[in-house]
């Protein structure tokens, strides 16, 4: 498994992003398809629309967010698509629009990624 980065899409395609995947429901506002230098869109991975709206943002119901969203990806069969490339590619940045970098859909989906990488593994 490839290392799996993380960063916001308005900071631009670090030298060291490898593949980046854009892991939000809505394109960035204000954001070129040239700028944000995504080579995949996973919107299908991103919390659904009514979790994203319950959230809000507030980090006081970060950890709420986290359980349920942990609770749509077990059941997400467009996960496949992101660790196909966990596989091929060396590093993998998963990009996110959110301006908070602790609390967001990207931190969550990478912690999913990574333990369940490991319990496949073990």
């Amino acid at each position: 498994m490839g290392v799996i980065r993380l960063a916001r899409v308005y900071a631009g395609r670090g030298g060291d992003d490898g593949y980046r995947i854009l892991v939000d429901r809505l394109w960035p506002r204000g954001l070129s398809k040239e700028k944000a230098a995504i080579d995949m869109w996973a919107k299908e991975c991103a919390p659904t629309s009514d979790l994203r709206r319950w959230f809000g943002h507030q980090p006081e119901r970060f950890e709420e967010f986290a359980r349920r969203y942990t609770s749509e990806l077990e059941a997400n069969p467009h996960l496949d698509e992101i660790r196909d490339a966990l596989k091929s590619e060396d590093v993998v940045t998963l990009v996110y629009a959110a301006k908070d970098s602790e609390r967001n859909n990207a931190v969550v989906l990478r912690e999913y990624l990574m333990t369940s990488a490991i319990g496949a593994n073990s």
